[in-house]
């Protein structure tokens, strides 16, 4: 086993120099197009870019920009930190490869034969640098944006919980958990996309905890898994500002103090009941103060309380006190073992939920640096209320994902008192910012002013996936569509609306949202780029090709007509399907390799 960990870290060195060499001579040599130029800016100035930030990546980038002679080289620097990422990603991706295919070829770690060594090998080294090559990870290695950084953070998180798992029974083996989440913590300053992993995570973790694992089971994991997700996206990210905001107005409002008084206690509360729960779990003395201390860290983290106004709080309030009654001791002590609650659950809980919160916590910077006023400060977000609207994105809007408006929809209108008709309000909430002082010995306090309006629509439709009027021209270019008409009384007048029909919109969802935008990138890098031209669903720009004659004619017609300069467009690549029928097959040999096989299986999927 000694011999086959030096040849796996030999090798997998090996695998990032290549990918690391290749990138650093294939690097942009200045600012790319679309968000580049902003965060190589953000980095190099920390300045504030567009929601929701990347307030970790400004601060490697800021480090890499450093390095340069003058002004004329950061964009440089920050694409080599690009390309050193995407190496290292390769470098834990080849580890991760060997790792799993080791649990599939030797039964007997003791005694590793050659063929064995260069099966595990051979496969971590196929894998890892078809993925160097592949088209879209080649291009956002060599780029100042934050897909590397992210890439980078999902394959170390990964083998993280591989390395966990070769521990898993020895003591101490949590700190591979503790560690994953804080990096998790850390990726949340840089991409959300790194959360998309803990699925795969919560499987490994549920296979080696449940020998006897089966489909009902890895069900209920990834279920949990989904809930982690909530967790952290929807309860931790936004909830820390949200009860921050509380306090803020307490201190500031009722309390008569200055700005930012609220927060600084917020903080201080916050990692003391951390601490505090981290202490008790960890003594395991007296059940009741480290239930006590779990529900308090958890609610002033800010969890529970999903949503906005009096609803969040009454949710919050509910499942806060769901959770004092299961973790309460009388009623840990009724319950079955299997249902309990350990110390060590808790404590291990705390700690890397209290790791997430350090990790977070790089999101400082972005107030930090907007209260400087930096030239680039995109949507001001000075205090912590801001710092919310930024975090939620709500410059953006929203738009309807089950259930809402077509592009042709209508607002709906009420008749008032007046004898005029208003546009009907779905939901309105309201925002807290500074108030003006009419003079200097005034006290600092908050306004509640108007903030988003969502309005109601009078036509609606299941799963909507053509809903903004700002594209109608471009959906109805896509579909041809015909649509139907529906009647409905406009402020006391009747008039028809051209609506899509169900199986229109349908109809776009797989030929557009899933035949162009996903399964044409999937296959730029499973089987063959067309070019490098932005394409707009025309033959001659942009498609995914194989490299065989006979399926590319059938797909994009006969190519012995296409014009010289578009056959040697640089974007033009073909892998005849190669990557893809490895990956088919690979998946394949795991599923007919039994249990372990199938639960790969499913790890790789969900990954």
């Amino acid at each position: 086993m000694k011999q086959y960990r030096t040849v796996n870290n030999l090798m997998g060195w090996i695998t990032f120099l290549i990918a690391a060499t290749v990138y650093c001579l294939t690097i942009e040599p200045t600012a790319s197009f679309w968000d580049c130029p902003e965060f190589i800016t953000t980095g190099y100035k920390l300045e504030v870019g567009h929601p929701p930030g990347a307030p970790f990546f400004m601060l490697v980038a800021n480090l890499f920009s450093q390095f340069a002679s003058d002004a004329s080289e950061v964009a440089k620097m920050v694409n080599y930190m690009s390309a050193l990422m995407s190496g290292a990603c390769i470098l834990f991706l080849f580890w991760t490869i060997t790792h799993l295919v080791r649990k599939l070829v030797i039964r007997d770690e003791a005694h590793i034969t050659t063929a064995q060594l260069i099966t595990v090998m051979g496969s971590g080294l196929v894998g890892a640098l078809a993925y160097t090559f592949s088209d879209t990870f080649w291009f956002s290695a060599v780029e100042g944006e934050v897909y590397a950084f992210s890439s980078l953070f999902t394959a170390v998180v990964f083998w993280l919980i591989l390395k966990w798992e070769d521990v898993a029974d020895q003591p101490h083996s949590d700190r591979w958990l503790v560690l994953i989440a804080y990096l998790t913590g850390l990726s949340i300053g840089v991409h959300l996309l790194n959360l998309l992993c803990l699925p795969a995570i919560v499987l490994i973790y549920y296979y080696k905890k449940v020998p006897g694992a089966n489909a009902k089971g890895s069900l209920l994991a990834l279920l949990g898994s989904a809930v982690l997700v909530a967790v952290v996206l929807y309860g931790m990210v936004p909830g820390i500002v949200k009860v921050g905001g509380w306090f803020e107005l307490l201190f500031v409002n009722t309390l008569g103090m200055p700005f930012n008084t609220g927060v600084l206690v917020y903080v201080l509360v916050l990692a003391a009941a951390l601490i505090w729960g981290v202490y008790e779990s960890y003594q395991d003395r007296h059940k009741l103060r480290m239930a006590l201390s779990f529900v308090l860290s958890i609610a002033l983290l800010g969890i529970p309380f999903y949503g906005h106004g009096a609803g969040a709080v009454a949710i919050g309030l509910a499942v806060i006190a769901l959770l004092w009654l299961y973790l309460r001791p009388r009623t840990q002590a009724a319950l079955k073992e299997k249902y309990r609650v350990s110390a060590r659950a808790l404590n291990t809980a705390l700690l890397c939920t209290l790791l997430i919160v350090v990790g977070y916590s790089s999101y400082a910077l972005i107030v930090i640096r907007s209260t400087a006023n930096t030239p680039m400060d995109q949507n001001s977000p000075e205090d912590i209320f801001t710092l919310g609207e930024y975090l939620g994105r709500e410059q953006y809007g929203t738009r309807p994902l089950f259930y809402g408006q077509a592009f042709s929809s209508q607002v709906a209108l009420d008749p008032t008192d007046e004898g005029y008709c208003e546009p009907r309000i779905a939901s309105e909430t309201t925002k807290f910012v500074r108030k003006e002082k009419a003079s200097p010995d005034e006290k600092d306090s908050y306004v509640e002013i108007p903030g988003r309006i969502e309005y109601a629509y009078a036509q609606n439709m299941l799963f909507p996936r053509m809903y903004s009027s700002a594209h109608t021209d471009y959906y109805k270019d896509w579909m041809d569509i015909k649509g139907h008409d529906v009647a409905y009384d406009r402020c006391g007048e009747m008039v028809t609306v051209n609506m899509p029909t169900q199986w229109e919109n349908i109809k776009f969802f797989f030929s557009y949202q899933l035949n162009w935008m996903y399964w044409r990138y999937f296959m730029w890098n499973f089987a063959g780029r067309q070019n490098d031209l932005q394409g707009f669903g025309e033959i001659e720009h942009g498609n995914w090709i194989t490299g065989i004659s006979f399926i590319d004619n059938w797909l994009i017609g006969d190519q012995t007509l296409v014009p010289t300069e578009l056959k040697e467009n640089k974007g033009h690549n073909v892998y005849y399907c190669l990557p893809l029928l490895l990956g088919i097959i690979g998946l394949l040999w795991q599923a007919y390799r039994g249990q372990k096989g199938i639960q790969q299986f499913w790890i790789v999927f969900f990954l």
